[in-house]
């Protein structure tokens, strides 16, 4: 069990895959729980040759304490300190994975690394709402008591970022997904998978009856995160070798002004 920072204590899982670089953290859906997810984890673990983490809320399964959006926040904290701290995971190689109602705790974190100037390895964002208050009604503008508001946050994201949404996505619209990947920053929007005629359940299922094209999607993904590590690493090397071939170097006794 994690402990949060609220006091809560949240239960978890980490599939260990032999030989992998990244690590994926998944947040799941509202109608989901870890019992109900960890054989498919496995599968995914298994697919993209990453390490899985995943974990239940506050008031989920057997976690306890009281749901909030504040504690689903405080979760999502807990787990991905402990992939640093426990498992010595930089930020860089953790890909963070929302479903449904999982994307607001994978946004909030998302932006809040990106404001760090720690960001993490990628956003994988599955079935995305706009806001809670938005799956119901077209609002323009995030209006007071709004919860997870994505739109709100998804901008200030610099990973890499690709969406999946089912066209006829029955529980949260299709064009939800659409919108947030018009307010991802264009250096970090990613190809989006867009499945024909799938809802908001059965994405997997549409897309397993054509073959691996969900895995494919995601390998594909994977590497692109990789890519961009390697290229942020030789930015940050060059802006050191210009930073330090542009020092200057006063004789001993003399000051700059």
């Amino acid at each position: 069990m994690l402990a949060t920072s609220l006091h809560n204590r949240i239960a978890s899982f980490y599939i260990k895959q032999e030989g992998a670089t990244y690590t994926i953290l998944f947040s799941h859906g509202n109608a989901e729980d870890l019992g109900m997810i960890y054989e498919w984890f496995r599968e995914i673990s298994r697919q993209l040759n990453v390490n899985v983490m995943a974990y239940d809320y506050t008031g989920y399964g057997i976690s306890v304490g009281i749901p909030s959006e504040e504690a689903i926040f405080s979760d999502i904290e807990a787990a991905f300190a402990y992939l640093v701290t426990v498992k010595k995971t930089p930020a860089h190689r953790i890909i963070l994975y929302g479903r449904s109602l999982g994307t607001g705790p994978t946004c909030y974190l998302a932006a809040k690394q990106s404001k760090l100037q720690n960001p993490i390895g990628g956003v994988i964002l599955q079935s995305p709402l706009l806001s809670i208050y938005r799956v119901a009604f077209q609002f323009r503008f995030s209006l007071p008591g709004d919860l997870f508001c994505n739109i709100d946050r998804v901008g200030d994201i610099e990973s890499p970022v690709t969406i999946i949404h089912g066209t006829r996505d029955e529980v949260i619209p299709f064009w939800h997904g659409e919108e947030l990947f018009v307010a991802c920053q264009p250096a970090w929007r990613s190809k989006p998978l867009w499945v024909q005629d799938a809802g908001h359940n059965n994405i997997e299922m549409f897309l397993g009856a054509k073959g691996d094209s969900f895995f494919v999607h995601l390998r594909e993904f994977v590497a692109l995160c990789h890519d961009t590590n390697v290229i942020r690493k030789s930015d940050e090397k060059n802006q050191q070798l210009t930073a330090s071939s542009t020092e200057v170097h006063l004789p001993q006794g003399v000051k700059s002004t």
